[in-house]
């Protein structure tokens, strides 16, 4: 449990609870058209047929810690010292921590057809969800067992819930104009899973030998793993093998009205991954007397044993982290403000932000309020430099939390930064390249002018069920 805890945690020293860069969405961009699977990135008569990241970075990332646990956290994100004497015990009181993290490896575009304005996409992504809620002495028992009063029973005060799920994710993406003002698009993905864990303590005891000599405790609960120690884990790990497969699909569609409102919703990421390969399902209920109390290494390991030895080989489905995004907005002439609202269909959590962007030739900046369902209010700031054939961004949704967590590691202090702590970054290089896509009285050679490949892929499909 401490492995867990801890690997979950330390994360926050990298740096998204829930946030999705919504200051990228309706920009056209390639994270744009890929995250929101209506969009369109290509423009006529000045972008070029095709687009990718060449292997740059595009990616995002963002953790968040809340809760009293914050200074103990901060002591060992920025100074690199497991330290919880500033904990207050024995009340059971839980803490919060969140992160997800999406990485591009490689994207490819491509325009299909100027009716239609169909396009295509390719794209390797890596993902990973994390959502737990730890007690303070969840963390204090692994630190020291003196931190707790001989003599004194415990109850409830190891109540842990949570989860880890790393992932591959190959995707091929389609959009097409069903008319001038709106549009339909899907994202369908062949997952490979990487790591996973699952805690859920319901239950728990802790009683220590006023002689400290011994403590007994006794845990109730279940865990879900696809490894059994943390030492297990290496670099093979993190290729992608198919030997924990899944599947997902995202879908969306978005429609621009006479006067200029842009309307966007989307249905992202709704899917599952089959644990198969080297996985475990523990179900634990029982207690257990440790002594030789003096050796606190001697104690973690027999608390981790009660685990390790309820292993049982057990194949699982896990959904992944699907979401319901709907999105707004409309351009006043260099302001364009608008409003994300995010809700996770399976797991905890959503986003409310307010997107205020303010635009000069290919430039624009965006300060981004958001609230996070888990009680979070975080501020973002973006700058971006887009032309139609170049792209380039860089931002965070929590700009305090990431100031202080950078400071902080800097200077090797934990005293830097109040508040939630936590850490958020995320950018993007795109580039286009081919020829030219004109409109057809422009142009020389027309993708898809001709559309020799069946019209539109969405009309067919609606009309098929229109039969029905």
């Amino acid at each position: 449990m401490k492995k867990l805890l801890l690997a979950l945690l330390a994360l926050a020293s990298f740096g998204v609870a829930n946030a999705q860069q919504y200051a990228l969405f309706g920009t056209k961009t390639m994270f744009d058209a890929f995250e929101n699977p209506s969009q369109k990135s290509f423009t006529l008569d000045s972008s070029r047929k095709f687009s990718s990241n060449f292997f740059l970075p595009y990616f995002g990332t963002n953790a968040i810690n809340k809760g009293s646990s914050k200074f103990a956290i901060r002591k060992l994100t920025q100074e690199g010292v497991f330290d919880t004497r500033s904990l207050l015990i024995g009340t059971g009181e839980v803490n919060h921590f969140f992160e997800n993290s999406n990485i591009y490896v490689a994207a490819f575009r491509l325009f299909k057809s100027y009716k239609y304005q169909k396009e295509m996409g390719f794209s390797w992504q890596i993902r990973s969800d994390a959502h737990i809620d730890y007690t303070n002495e969840s963390l204090a028992i692994f630190d020291s067992f003196e931190r707790f009063n001989k003599g004194q029973q415990y109850t409830g005060i190891f109540d842990t819930k949570g989860y880890e799920q790393s992932y591959h994710q190959f995707s091929f993406t389609y959009r097409e104009n069903w008319n001038k003002r709106l549009a339909f698009g899907l994202k369908a993905s062949i997952l490979s899973g990487i790591l996973y864990n699952k805690l859920d303590i319901s239950d728990s005891y802790l009683y220590i030998d006023p002689g400290a000599s011994a403590l007994l405790i006794g845990l109730n609960g279940t865990y879900s793993s696809n490894f059994s120690d943390f030492n297990e884990i290496n670099k093979k790990n993190f290729f992608p093998n198919f030997k924990n497969p899944g599947l997902s699909l995202s879908f969306g569609t978005n429609y621009t009205t006479k006067k200029g409102l842009f309307l966007m919703a989307n249905i992202k990421d709704l899917g599952f991954i089959w644990w198969r390969s080297n996985t475990q399902r523990t179900t634990i209920d029982q207690s257990k007397v440790i002594e030789n109390l003096e050796d606190q290494s001697n104690t973690n390991q027999e608390i981790k044993d009660i685990f390790l030895l309820s292993e049982q080989s057990k194949k699982f489905l896990a959904p992944t982290n699907a979401k319901l995004d709907v999105y707004l907005s409309k351009r006043y002439g260099f302001y364009k403000p608008g409003l994300a609202v995010s809700k996770n269909l399976f797991y905890k959590g959503g986003d409310i932000a307010f997107v205020n962007t303010f635009i000069v030739n290919d430039f624009s900046g965006s300060v981004i309020p958001l609230y996070n369902l888990n009680g979070v209010f975080m501020v973002g700031l973006q700058g971006k430099y887009q032309t139609p054939n170049f792209e380039l961004f860089m931002g965070t949704d929590n700009l305090v939390a990431t100031s202080f967590q950078t400071y902080g590691l800097i200077k090797k202090d934990a005293t830097v930064g109040s508040g939630p702590n936590g850490a958020s970054f995320y950018m993007g290089v795109g580039i286009k390249f081919g020829n030219v896509v004109n409109h057809p009285q422009f142009a020389d050679v027309i993708p898809g002018i001709n559309d020799n490949e069946g019209g539109s892929f969405f009309k067919s499909l609606f009309s098929i069920f229109k039969r029905k």
